[in-house]
């Protein structure tokens, strides 16, 4: 239940909106001067603060300034309004006048509580998304590699400057972006993302720097483009190194400039951003080709940050699996699960490809296929299960199995001269799964004949003819009976 305060030295005026808010059903505290509110507020948690600017003891504006994450609502007579002004300056939510309409107070106390709300909210998303992109969070490793890597990006934060991030697919390279602006001075300010390869050329001007209404065809109203919403905060182009060359030129002038125009536009708008890019191409070969401009390059790579591929990191291999496992166990609503050794050994020899991504599919894949609290080598992908360095690891199915034990079998003997070799080996395959099932039944008949889909009683036969008692246990030879004489008494 929120709770506010009714801070005001006229009892009629705190009588008054004391019922009122309660009949919101908000829990009220009261305060006759200026000293007794500012005590309350020390003391309690409020959602909503109503305060008369002229007070005994300690004036509301006094109190406003030591007022930080609560909303106010300041309570003012007409002949007031100057201070009123001011009270708003210093960070009042809002204010009203007496005498008041009851029904506009509770809109306005209703507003007030809920911005502050949506305040709680973004300030608690801010600081797990500045979790996520911190160590331990989604950037996971403890390899010398990553350790490098997370002292670049402590020192790259700290400044305004351009970074260019170079890796391979799949090797985290918008996380270490992320990082970067959320731990910077613009992590309140908004991250945006372009990726230059998935969106068509012709529509790529448009999206970074906007447009204006009838630019052309099928510009119908004006666009804001990417730089414009990144104000304030960072900008990453993704896939630099696809960007056309003439894009290029333009981005390399909102670089120098600080300035662009929208397409179809005159007027230029300034741009208060700080540009991260990243790319998993070459670029000093694509400028040789003619692909990439020079000029661009030498200002993007201000910073660079190379971000190592999975396979130079094997020692993060098993922290990266066991921090997937433990994300997908909740986004995938399942039990919780881990991996064998036999399973985490094949995933540390395989060399990746695909990198991070590609692992982090990998488990993802695990978990759904995984019938157990335990992801086995064989829930591995073939790419993975079946790659030749592991294949010595590799369980085999049951066919091979049993074709290896069939051939080891008739080996000892020439099969051309066997009888009844069917039901011979049906035996050698019947008495192990009986014992097995038993076993894992602990002798419930019942139990095991529903696991092996057949009656009970022609389990009952099955065991008869195996020679194993209900707990899966072979019978003890019998006894030769005794020989009686004819003719004895």
């Amino acid at each position: 239940m929120e709770k506010i305060l009714i801070a005001d030295d006229e009892e009629s005026i705190r009588f008054v909106l004391r019922k009122a808010m309660e009949k919101k059903g908000y829990s009220v505290d009261l305060a006759e001067d200026g000293i007794q509110a500012l005590e309350k507020i020390k003391g309690e948690r409020y959602s909503l603060i109503f305060m008369d600017i002229m007070m005994p003891g300690e004036s509301g504006l006094d109190i406003l300034t030591k007022v930080t994450d609560t909303p106010v609502i300041i309570m003012t007579a007409q002949d007031t309004m100057k201070n009123a002004v001011e009270a708003m300056k210093r960070g009042a939510y809002d204010y009203i006048t007496k005498p008041f309409d009851i029904e506009e107070v509770n809109i306005l106390a209703a507003r007030a509580i809920n911005a502050w709300k949506l305040s709680k909210e973004v300030a608690e998303l801010k600081r797990e998304i500045k979790g996520k992109y911190a160590v331990g969070g989604e950037i996971v490793g403890k390899s010398e590699a990553m350790k490098q890597l997370y002292k670049l990006i402590g020192k790259v934060s700290a400044s305004d400057l351009t970074v260019l991030i170079q890796g391979e697919s799949g090797t985290g390279k918008e996380l270490i972006a992320r990082a970067i602006h959320y731990h910077s001075n613009r992590g309140n300010g908004p991250f945006i993302a372009v990726n230059s390869s998935a969106i068509p050329k012709d529509l790529l001007e448009s999206e970074v720097f906007g447009h204006e209404k009838g630019a052309f065809t099928g510009a119908h109203e004006r666009k804001i483009g990417k730089f414009e919403v990144a104000d304030g905060g960072t900008l990453f182009l993704d896939e630099i190194g696809d960007m056309p060359v003439d894009l290029q030129a333009k981005i390399l002038r909102v670089i120098q400039e600080k300035e662009f125009e929208r397409v179809g536009g005159n007027k230029p708008i300034r741009a208060d951003i700080r540009i991260v890019t990243a790319t998993n191409r070459n670029l000093e070969t694509a400028i040789r080709e003619g692909r990439f401009r020079e000029d661009l390059y030498y200002r993007l790579n201000v910073v660079p940050v190379i971000v190592p591929p999975l396979r130079e990191r094997k020692g993060d291999i098993s922290l990266l699996a066991e921090h997937f496992l433990r994300r997908f166990r909740d986004e995938l609503d399942v039990e919780e699960k881990g991996m064998t050794p036999e399973a985490m050994r094949i995933l540390n020899s395989y060399e990746w490809p695909g990198n991070v991504r590609e692992l982090e599919n990998t488990v993802k894949r695990a978990m759904v296929m995984s019938s157990g609290s335990k992801i086995l080598p064989e829930d591995l992908p073939t790419a993975i299960f079946g790659e030749p360095h592991v294949k010595a690891a590799r369980f085999k199915s049951l066919d091979e199995l049993w074709e290896e034990k069939l051939k080891t079998f008739v080996d000892k003997g020439d099969c051309l001269k066997m009888k009844d070799l069917y039901d011979l080996v049906i035996k050698q395959v019947e008495r192990p799964l009986l014992r097995f099932i038993l076993e894992k039944t602990k002798g419930n008949q019942v139990k095991a004949s529903e696991i092996l889909g057949i009656n009970r009683n022609t389990l009952r036969k099955k065991l008869a003819e195996l020679e194993i008692d209900a707990n899966g246990n072979p019978l003890p030879p019998k006894k030769p009976g005794r020989k009686i004489q004819r003719g004895a008494r």
